[in-house]
Parts: structure tokens; sequence; C-alpha cells
């Protein structure tokens, strides 16, 4: 599918859309927009505003993918995969998708509670021990901090919904996490294997105590952790098997195979001077090891690769309630669990939304100020990606690119608005 595109250099891209050899969205069912409810005119306005970014050098490239009522509308590369070799940005274009990883990995906790081998409500200590006692530092009003104990364990549903007290150790302690070397969320370069890291991590003082706020951090990894202990398998083989298998997700990895290096987008940093390439390997926010790394650590909160295409399956089984193409991954009543807000008002996010299991929630879109529908569920990585899902619309929105940091761009405003306003029905 190519929408109808008005100016000259437009049309061009959408030829060489056509004719570049990608594996495009070829594993999903595609649709005219019309057959779903989208005005092709109307997307052309999406597509303008993408190309114009990328000619405008605030993008390198990206990669969109909207899909309604089950099937693809929308497919399209813009830009550069790399601006100094000048290679084309391809649909099957891999990324690293950070944060976007916590889904799939917050998935995987599910799954385990599906198996009875856990439950959300149990403490992280029952099966990492090195949480069994943790601590807090709080602060003095005249400075510095005292580290004292935490008041109650910390539960696997505090670690899903990011209400744990673990930062990514930028809080009052920030010396200790520091000095540990456990800062930021980088662990592709680490020649440690997660479990050491996060007993490590389990050792240091947390920004709050368990349940009393909302604190963005290595939650997630402590979960893929907690994976490994309770399955007994690596967090990658665990992935492989129980989710990226059954929904033919065959480019999600936590480390490139040397077959699809050429396939891996670089990233680029915003600056006042225009786009510069990010640093080479070891840099946290930088190329990354992901390809000549240790090959060791696996980021159950930020280490995964992955497609526009991939994702899309992965959130179009969500959408499904838990199955897709006859495989069921999860049972509906999970999915329902895990999209639905867990937070209590003490426990403060943003305007008009809550925090489910893996995955924002809108619950009041008047409050949030964004086109969407209350019941909307996504989040997004920190290389500028983004998604969402709007069950009330039948909706899935994938957006990937690698640009951190972003300075400002409003991409993600425009995308958002050119969607909803093609919906026609």
């Amino acid at each position: 599918m190519t929408a109808r595109l008005a100016h000259p250099l437009l049309a061009t891209l959408a030829l060489t859309l056509l004719v570049a050899p990608t594996r495009a969205s070829e594993d999903l069912p595609t649709a005219a927009p019309e057959a779903v409810g989208l005005s092709e005119t109307r997307l052309d306005r999406l597509t303008e505003a993408m190309q114009a970014y990328v000619d405008g050098g605030d993008l390198a490239g990206a990669v969109v993918i909207v899909a309604r009522q089950g099937r693809v509308a929308y497919h399209h590369a813009f830009g550069q995969q790399d601006l100094e070799s000048g290679a084309s940005m391809q649909n099957d274009a891999i990324f690293r998708i950070a944060s976007q990883t916590k889904a799939i990995v917050s998935t995987g906790v599910m799954l385990l509670q599906e198996d009875g081998k856990l439950l959300i409500s149990d403490p992280v200590g029952r099966y990492l021990p090195a949480f069994e006692r943790t601590t807090v530092a709080q602060r003095r009003e005249a400075g510095g901090y005292d580290v004292v104990e935490s008041r109650g364990p910390v539960t696997i549903r505090q670690l899903l919904t990011h209400t744990s007290g673990v930062s990514y150790g930028n809080g009052p302690a920030s010396d200790q996490w520091e000095e540990a070397g456990i800062q930021g969320w980088y662990f592709a370069d680490r020649d440690e294997p997660v479990r050491a890291t996060i007993d490590r991590l389990a050792a240091l003082p947390f920004d709050t105590h368990p349940g009393a706020a909302w604190v963005y951090g290595y939650n997630t990894d402590i979960l893929g952790a907690l994976i490994e202990a309770v399955s007994g398998m690596p967090l990658d083989e665990f992935l492989q098997t129980r989710i990226f298998d059954p929904l033919g997700m065959e480019d999600t990895h936590f480390y490139l195979p040397d077959g699809k290096r050429d396939r891996l987008a670089t990233v680029y940093s915003a600056t006042p001077g225009g786009l510069k390439r990010a640093p080479d390997p070891g840099h946290m926010v930088g190329q990354g090891a992901y390809v000549d790394g240790p090959r060791t650590s696996f980021s159950g909160g930020a280490g995964l690769l992955s497609t526009a295409t991939d994702y899309a399956r992965f959130l179009q089984m969500m959408l499904n309630g838990g199955e897709l193409d006859g495989s069921r991954v999860l049972s509906r009543k999970t999915v329902e669990l895990m999209t639905t807000n867990h937070l209590t008002p003490e426990q403060t996010f943003r305007a008009g939304q809550g925090f489910g299991l893996g995955f924002s929630v809108v619950e009041d879109v008047g409050a949030r100020g964004l086109p969407g529908s209350v019941g909307e569920y996504g989040w997004g990585g920190a290389y500028h990606s983004t998604y969402w899902v709007d069950p009330a619309e039948e909706l899935v929105v994938v957006y990937l690119t690698q640009l951190i940091p972003a300075r400002g761009l409003d991409d993600h405003g425009k995308l958002r608005a050119l969607i909803y306003q093609a919906i026609e029905d």
C-alpha cells in the first residue's frame, strides 16, 4: 500500500519504497486505508510531515506502521538508515528499541503467573534473595541523606508498575549508585550476567519506600533477572521460546546476528549544528555494543533490538486479547489486567494517565490533552521511538527512529494528530 502523493519528491520516495527489497509487513495482513476506515488522502499529510523532518535535517530516518482492525494500512520508511554511507532507510531496518523492551519482559512475567510459577503479589525476595531486605535513601533538610530500612518488601507488581522505589541511580544516593557502576540504563557493554548486576543493585539505597510513588528506573531489569531465576532459562532464550517464536518476531534480539549487521540503523544526536553521529560502542547513548559487544548481559528494561513489523505483531497480539494468527500467548484476562491502571492517587504519574503492568494507560483524554481514547496504552524508548494501542479504534501504531537527544522535536505530536485526523468511519 502506498498513499497518493502530490509532491514529485514524495512520489519518488513512494516509488523507492515500492521497489526496495524489504520484507515490509508481509507477515501482517494489509489493507487499503479506506477498507479499515482511514482516509488515504488524509494519510498523505502524515507522509508529507515525516518527509519534512528528514528534508529539514531533524531526522535521519524513521519507519512508521499504522494498523487498524488487524490490518496494516500504512507502512513507510523515510530518510536514511545511515547518513554517512547514504544507505536508505528500509521498512525492515532494525532499531534499538530501548524501553520498548519493558512491555515484552513484563509480558514474560505474566506468562510465568499463567504457568503457576509465581504471583505478581509475591515479594521479589522469594525468587531473588538479594531483595529480601532493601534500604531507602532519605534526604536531610540540611543536605545529604540517611539510609534506612525499607518499610516493606518489594513486590513483583511494584516492579511492573514502577512503584518499587528503584530509579536509574539518579536519586538521593546517586553517589553510591555511581560508585557501583549502575546508572543510566545501558547494559549491552557489560561483561557481567544481568543477575550479578541486579544482585549488586539490590544492596544500593532506593529512592522511595516500596509502593510510595511512581519512580522510573531499573524495575524491568530486575524483572528480567527474576524471569531467569523462576524459569531456569537465560532471558534471551525464555523470550525467544515463549514470545518471539510464537509471534513470528524473527528480527527481535538482544544482540545482532552477524547476517543482519547491514540492517541496523545508526544513532544520531540533535545538536545546534544539526544531526551528529552518536559516539561509537561503549557509550551509553551511542551506537552501542549490540554488534561487537560481550553479548553477556540481557537488559530486560532497555536491551532489545527490533523492527517496526515485529513490534507491531507483538502489539496486535495484545489488541487481540493475547492471540495472533492462531497462536495464543496470553489469556484475555491477563491482557486486561496488564492494560488497566494500577496506580493509587498518591502514586502520581502524568495528567490523564495511569500505569498498568508494563504500559501507560489513558484514563482521561481531556486531561492528557492529546488525540486518543480512554483505555489506550503504550510507551516509548530512549532513542525517540514510540508506540501505542487504541482498543476503542482497533488501532496499532509503531514509530521507530534513532535520535538521542531529540531536543524538543514535535514529531511525536504530529504523528498522533495526523493519524487520528485520518480516521473517517
